[in-house]
């Protein structure tokens, strides 16, 4: 272990003072392992920064002293990016205790917060402003906004609000050389020059630290839709996707495809949870319309399309949530699709995305080529179809033990990345890179985009001091 000196470390603690930090084992523990267990490290030192201030005076001793800093929200992330390595000469900086909603300004539709905020907490500070932030995902109790920025976050609500790029407006970043940018500008127009800010948005903490966001607020909905509907195959999941989209004229919030062996793990592992429908079909969509009308057109426009659907033989059944209890135990189902594939056994995880127009493609012939591989092995494939992005997830054949399954994650992880990239897709639609796909991305992407992200890196971290050995590797 490269161990930091002992006065080293007393330096760092003195900038955030005796409620700013932690050597204590238990707790570097819990912030040096991400949540499925696939990565842990080790850190002598866990700072937790109160103000944008103490953040920019612990870069700039970071600098001086060529020490590495692992910055940290929520640790919800999939991908090993908030995650130090085991040499034990990172420093954890955690964003947790800057989790001050600064102002919400109704008429501009903005709200201006800090990086530790949890994304509940801003969804419910919008919410009594009158106003709709829409980013939601499953660990939305959990993660922070500085998180969500710094991996671009996804979840249910991107088909019609975009992901959290789209819904950035300003930035606040401590830079590498500890100057704090301050990009705060509530403006839907700026152009006076480069839009700095997605340099950092998707950036995973290697560029700067973001501290502080403006973000987009919208109308709250008056009125919700929300439909459990059986659809024969993904095929024809996309076709009433389209159907919706027409129908509505462009208020489908949400459009998730559900496999039927991922509702039977929900229902086997997670509690409280019920088959929507009296039949077992193949596949499923939980879909939700809204509107900025209570009048009850939304829900005839709902009705009308899924009658269209049986008609052309897209829709086999549905049922449409007649409360918001329902409506609630519904998107349960959807979101502990994830959480019950474990107690299968292994399960190789896989964020992609492709065209729209590709997905069923992608589904099938993945699919097929795995089956081919591992004969018994079960595919849930489940996610925001409306956007393009599939979690497809391998579980193990019954009967294996988890070991021989994950010993094949780089092979099947190969079949999938491959596949999706001659689709035109990525091999990470909303996850972000860090420590699990460094590696894997160079031959994904295109010399010339690498050499690029490369640059970047080098100019805004020369000494490579942020989040080291995250996203793109340099020297």
């Amino acid at each position: 272990m490269n161990a930091l000196a002992p006065d080293l470390l007393d330096r760092f603690r003195s900038i955030v003072g005796p409620k700013g930090w932690s050597s204590e084992p238990e707790v570097l523990a819990l912030h040096s392992r991400e949540m499925r267990d696939l990565y842990a490290g080790t850190s002598p030192l866990l700072l937790k920064p109160a103000s944008t201030e103490e953040v920019a005076a612990i870069v700039k001793l970071a600098r001086e002293t060529r020490t590495k800093l692992v910055p940290q929200g929520g640790n919800t992330g999939l991908v090993g990016g908030g995650i130090p390595f085991d040499a034990g000469d990172e420093i954890i900086v955690s964003l947790q205790r800057m989790n001050r909603i600064r102002a919400v300004d109704a008429l501009n539709d903005t709200i201006t917060v800090e990086a530790g905020c949890i994304l509940q907490q801003v969804q419910e500070a919008a919410r009594e402003a009158g106003r709709l932030f829409p980013l939601s995902i499953g660990s939305e109790g959990s993660c922070t906004i500085g998180g969500n920025l710094s991996t671009n976050a996804g979840g249910n609500a991107v088909l019609r609000y975009g992901n959290t790029r789209e819904l950035t407006l300003g930035l606040e970043v401590v830079l590498a050389d500890g100057q704090i940018w301050n990009g705060l500008r509530g403006l839907r127009k700026d152009n006076t020059g480069y839009d700095l800010k997605h340099l950092f948005i998707g950036g995973e903490g290697t560029l700067g630290i973001i501290t502080a966001a403006v973000l987009k607020l919208y109308p709250l909905p008056a009125a919700m839709a929300t439909a459990f509907t059986a659809v024969p195959c993904p095929r024809a999941a996309i076709a009433l996707l389209e159907k919706s989209k027409k129908a509505t004229g462009g208020q489908v919030t949400g459009f998730e495809l559900l496999p039927r062996i991922g509702l039977d793990y929900v229902l086997r592992h997670t509690p409280a949870t019920s088959d929507p429908l009296a039949e077992r079909h193949p596949w499923y969509v939980l879909m939700e319309f809204s509107s900025g009308r209570d009048d009850g057109s939304i829900g005839a426009t709902m009705e009308a399309v899924l009658a269209e659907g049986l008609e052309e033989g897209l829709v086999l059944d549905a049922a449409i949530a007649q409360s918001d209890a329902q409506r609630t135990a519904f998107w349960k189902i959807r979101e502990a699709m994830s959480g019950a594939q474990k107690p299968e056994g292994g399960s190789i995880k896989s964020d992609i995305s492709v065209p729209v127009s590709r997905m069923a493609d992608f589904i099938e012939q993945a699919s097929a080529e795995i089956e081919a591989l591992i004969p018994g092995v079960r595919i849930v494939a489940f996610g925001h179809i409306g956007d393009g992005n599939v979690h497809f997830n391998p579980s193990q054949p019954v009967g294996w033990e988890p070991a021989r399954f994950l010993a094949m994650w780089d092979e099947v992880t190969g079949i999938i990345n491959r596949i999706a990239t001659e689709m035109n897709g990525s091999i990470s639609a909303e996850h972000g890179i860090g420590r699990m796909k460094i590696d894997s991305l160079p031959h994904y992407k295109p010399a010339v985009e690498i050499e690029l992200m490369r640059k970047i890196k080098q100019a805004l971290d020369p000494d490579n001091i942020l989040n080291p050995g995250k996203v793109v590797r340099v020297g």
